[in-house]
This record gives structure tokens, C-alpha cells and sequence, in this order.
């Protein structure tokens, strides 16, 4: 009887601990935001924020702002500022020094070829019969917030990622997630994904590709307003901008119906506004497909918005093209957020919206205002390049490849000619800064053996990776690319690349706006710090403790 009397007093005691620690947790967890939703705004330059203000509505870029944080000094603290290392710098709080994605491609110097960011040839497309879904996260090294969150809610938060790229999906949502998707045009128009996450495609983006929306965007694409009220940009018939195949002049309106044969098919939808609104239909479709926001577990679902990229890249930053785009992005966002209101509740998610990089000015546009500005001629200088290093070493075959500004030297040539590689790295130091339009040159070794505080050379060092990158970096002028004469690019350290926006809003966060300087790199740190969560493991960034309540 006594034996029994214990032995019940125990149970009820053990009982009460569990349900009290239950509690504990529950309460915990509860105080978390149900869904963190990071946006990344492919291309999208700080001045778009203030430029286009006055066109916005009050429920998208205005709503951040109003209800939320502005971080109005944020910068890449690295080059290149390209989109792979953009996506995984934000979502990792690192650059790529440690997270290794040194580019989009790059020279991989172990198998001697270009290898892409998000490239996997061990993964099968999963909704598309082709390679566009050989991919996976393996070359990134560290993790993101998102694996950390992962890890911390024993896999039960889910992540999601989303975007036109494959990229753009993939690097944000990170090595555990749930599933990351992305478009898949030519003549399907779908979202598709890898093996890495599935076998097969999950009933609900079955029933978004099938469900004709993405066929609805090969409409006209006419400026949203009056084209006479867009004053924030340029005049819409210009030298500066690309434009269409089949169509004369890169004016409003474009007819996307009939431009697509000779565009690429549904592809042409990813350089318009309405890649953008493809974009929210299918993160409003994850919301709901994929239960985000659900219960006490926080999911992170990561949106990519790339079709600003591709306008900006065709017709210019300061196009009426991007103009519009971002006033309709405008209308995404809002309409986004409305959704979130709804499925996951006001007060119960928070949101980021950052950039990848920013972009140029057409350097053709700036030489007729009198800035300085221009193109490399990269052919020319391709040829004093081979002619030097075949007089000063006897061959040309001491070089392995040239890419991203970087030059990659044949280590066993060199070993060969018995020549020294520092003093080989120093030569071609002293030969390229002398070339028109390349500003500065760094040796590996000058990298890897000194550290720099300040100015460019800081950014280039944080940019630079020991085992992938090249043996000499050099730096293009101020606005001078390589690149065509229509249309913007990026990739510098200066700051019409590096100066992106970054809004903070929903729960857990301030409301207010600074001109400290921040940095891509305390993304994902402030993300951990709301979450409770450990930094991502390669992190150096800093929480931003001003923005949070």
C-alpha cells in the first residue's frame, strides 16, 4: 500500500515537471515570432526607398517604414557584389572569405573549370525534364539563421525558399531546409526544384503550375500610371537601355504575348514587372501549402525578388522599366503582407527586406552629364596582358584563367620554370596597373598576409577566399565596366553597388530609422538575437540590438 502510495506520488510528480517544463517551452516559443520572412530585393539600389517614395502606396515599402525600422546607411562590407555571395552573406551574417560562395561561377582551381553557386551535378530537376534543377547549397561552407533555427527547434520549424533564381531560392533557404523553388520558364513556366530537397513536387505547387496563373502575366506591360507622371526617371526612348527581341525601341507598352517566342518564352517574364507578381502568388501559396506560421515553432520562409535585376540590367537604373517595376513591387509587397496578415496573423511574424547588391548608373548616360564614367576594353588589354607575360617568361601557359578581376596562375608551370610565385604575382602587379582604367592590384600573398581597416582593400580582403580565389585581383575606375553600353551592372566595392536598403518590421521590432552604418553581415545575427537562436557558425556581424524591442 505505502510501496504504491510512493509510486503514485512519483508519477504525479514526474507529470507536473513535464507539463510545467511543457509550459515553460510553450510560453517560450510563444514569444517568438510564428513566421520570419527575409525579402531580398535582387539589384534594388538605397535610393529606390526615396526616389520613388511619393509613387508608393502605404501598404508595401511605406508600411516597413512607417511600422518598422529603416537602417538608411546599410552596406556590402565586400566585393564582388554579385548575387550568389549577395544571398548567402545576408543569410549567413558572413562574407565570402568564410561562407566560400566567391561569385556566381568562378574558377574552380582543384578540377581547372568555371563552377556555378548553386551547381550540383549529383542532384536530378524535380518538375522539369532538364539540368535546370541539378543544384543544391554544397558550395556554401557555413551555415544560415535558418539552419540555425532549424537545429534549434529539433527540425519542427520549417524553411522555405523562394525566388526566379535558382539561386536566389536555394543560398538564402540553406543547407536544412524544407524546400527552396524557383521558375522554370522556356515553354513551362513553373516553379521546380532538386533532389537535394525532394523526389517529387508537393500537391500544392502541382496545383500553382497547373493553375494557368503564370500564362496570365503574357499580357501587355504599360506603365502603371500616366507615363508623363514617372519624373523620377529618365525619358523612356534613350541610347542607354536594351530592350526586347522583336520589338524596335525599348518604349512602353510591350506586348509580352507576342515578344515571347522570339524572348525566350515564359523566360520573358522573369526581365518584367510581373516576374515580381509571379514571385507573391507562389510565396502567398507556400503560406498556405506549407502550413508557415502554424503553431509555436518559428519557420522562415526566404523571397527573392530577381526580376528587378534583369530590368536593371536591360534598360538601366534610371529607366522608366525600373521605375515601374518598383511600383508595382510596391503593390506585391502589399498585397504579400495583407496575406500575412491574414494566415499568420498582425503581430505574430517578422519581416527584413535587404538587396543582393545595388547597381551602376549606365555609364553611357553619366559621360553625357560630364561624370566619369565609361567601359574597359577588355580585348585590348586581354592582348598586352598575353604579350607581356610571354616576353617577360618565355609562355603564355604560366596563366590558367582570367575571370571575375582576377588572374589564376598554373602553379606546376611555374614550378616547372623554376620561377618564384611571389615574385611572378608582384610582376603582374606592376605590368596591370599600368593599363588603362584599372585603378588598384593586389597580389594573393599581399591578401592573405596583411590585414587591412579600411577602404577597398578592406572589402577586397573580405571578399577574398584562400582556396578559390585568384592569385592577382585588380579594381576597374569609379564607373568605368565591362560590360555593353546599354543597360546597369554591379559587382565593385563603391557605393552605387554597396549601399542597399534594409527595413525591419512586425514583431519584436522598434519602430524608428538611423544613419549608422550597418552592415549586410548583422542580418542574420539580429535574426538569431530575436529568435533566441546560436549565430550562424561563420557569422562576424554583429546583432543590431537598436533595432529590436
Amino acid at each position: 500500500m505505502i510501496k504504491n502510495l510512493v509510486y503514485i506520488t512519483m508519477v504525479l510528480a514526474i507529470s507536473f515537471s513535464s507539463n510545467a517544463q511543457n509550459k515553460v517551452l510553450s510560453k517560450e516559443n510563444t514569444n517568438n515570432p510564428k513566421l520570419v520572412v527575409g525579402i531580398v530585393v535582387d539589384q534594388m539600389r538605397y535610393d529606390y526607398l526615396t526616389r520613388f517614395y511619393n509613387k508608393y502606396g502605404e501598404g508595401g515599402f511605406k508600411r516597413m517604414m512607417n511600422e518598422g525600422f529603416n537602417c538608411k546607411n546599410n552596406h556590402f562590407n565586400y566585393v564582388p557584389t554579385y548575387t550568389g555571395p549577395g544571398h548567402a552573406s545576408v543569410y549567413t551574417g558572413t562574407t565570402p572569405k568564410y561562407h566560400g560562395v566567391v561569385g556566381n561561377d568562378w574558377y574552380d582551381k582543384e578540377t581547372k573549370k568555371m563552377v556555378y553557386c548553386a551547381g550540383d551535378d549529383d542532384m536530378i530537376s524535380v518538375g522539369a525534364e532538364t539540368e535546370d534543377g541539378k543544384m543544391s547549397p554544397h558550395r556554401m561552407k557555413t551555415t544560415t539563421f535558418a539552419d540555425e533555427n532549424r537545429l534549434f527547434t529539433q527540425m519542427r520549424g520549417k524553411t522555405i525558399g523562394i525566388s526566379v533564381k535558382d539561386r536566389g531560392a536555394i543560398l538564402p533557404a540553406g543547407h536544412t531546409a524544407n524546400a527552396a523553388y524557383w521558375f522554370f520558364g522556356k515553354d513551362k513556366g513553373h516553379f521546380i526544384t532538386s533532389t537535394f530537397y525532394m523526389n517529387d513536387l508537393p500537391k500544392w505547387v502541382n496545383e500553382f503550375n497547373a493553375s494557368g496563373m503564370v500564362a496570365s502575366y503574357l499580357k501587355s506591360w504599360n506603365t502603371l500610371y500616366p507615363i508623363d507622371t514617372y519624373l523620377e526617371s529618365g525619358t523612356d526612348l534613350n541610347n542607354f537601355e536594351g530592350g526586347f527581341k522583336g520589338k524596335e525601341t525599348a518604349t512602353f507598352p510591350y506586348d509580352l504575348n507576342t515578344l515571347k517566342d522570339q524572348n525566350g518564352g515564359f523566360d520573358l517574364l522573369k526581365a518584367t514587372a510581373y516576374g515580381n507578381s509571379i514571385v507573391t502568388d507562389f510565396a502567398i501559396a507556400a503560406i498556405a501549402g506549407e502550413q508557415l506560421g502554424q503553431d509555436n515553432f518559428t519557420d522562415v520562409l526566404a523571397v527573392s525578388f530577381s526580376s528587378t535585376d534583369y530590368v536593371g540590367h536591360n534598360f538601366g537604373v534610371n529607366s522608366k522599366e525600373i521605375e515601374d517595376t518598383y511600383i508595382r513591387l510596391d503593390k506585391d509587397l502589399e498585397r504579400f503582407f495583407k496575406a500575412l496578415d491574414a494566415k499568420v496573423g498582425k503581430g505574430n511574424y517578422t519581416v527584413f527586406l535587404t538587396a543582393d547588391h545595388a547597381a551602376v548608373d549606365v555609364p553611357s548616360y553619366l559621360q553625357t552629364v560630364k561624370i566619369p564614367a565609361g567601359y574597359i576594353n577588355s580585348s585590348e588589354q586581354k592582348k598586352m596582358f598575353t604579350e607581356f607575360v610571354t616576353t617577360t617568361f618565355g609562355t603564355a601557359d604560366i596563366i590558367e584563367n582570367v575571370s571575375n578581376n582576377q588572374v589564376f596562375l598554373n602553379r606546376a608551370k611555374i614550378k616547372e620554370l623554376k620561377l618564384d610565385l611571389v615574385d611572378v604575382q608582384n610582376a603582374i602587379v606592376n605590368e596591370i596597373i599600368n593599363y588603362p582604367n584599372i585603378d588598384k592590384a593586389y597580389t594573393a600573398t599581399t591578401l592573405s598576409t596583411n590585414e587591412f581597416n579600411s577602404g577597398i582593400e578592406t572589402l577586397i580582403q573580405k571578399g577574398f577566399n584562400q582556396k578559390s580565389s585568384g592569385d592577382v585581383i585588380f579594381v576597374y575606375d569609379p564607373a568605368f565596366i565591362s560590360y555593353s553600353k546599354t543597360g546597369s551592372t554591379h559587382g565593385s566595392g563603391l557605393n552605387y553597388d554597396t549601399h542597399v536598403p534594409l527595413l525591419f518590421f512586425g514583431k519584436g521590432i522598434k519602430h524608428g530609422a538611423t544613419f549608422k552604418k550597418t552592415e549586410i553581415t548583422d542580418i542574420a545575427p539580429t535574426m538569431s538575437a530575436l529568435l533566441g537562436t546560436s549565430f550562424p557558425n561563420g557569422s562576424i556581424g554583429q546583432p543590431l540590438e537598436f533595432v529590436l524591442e
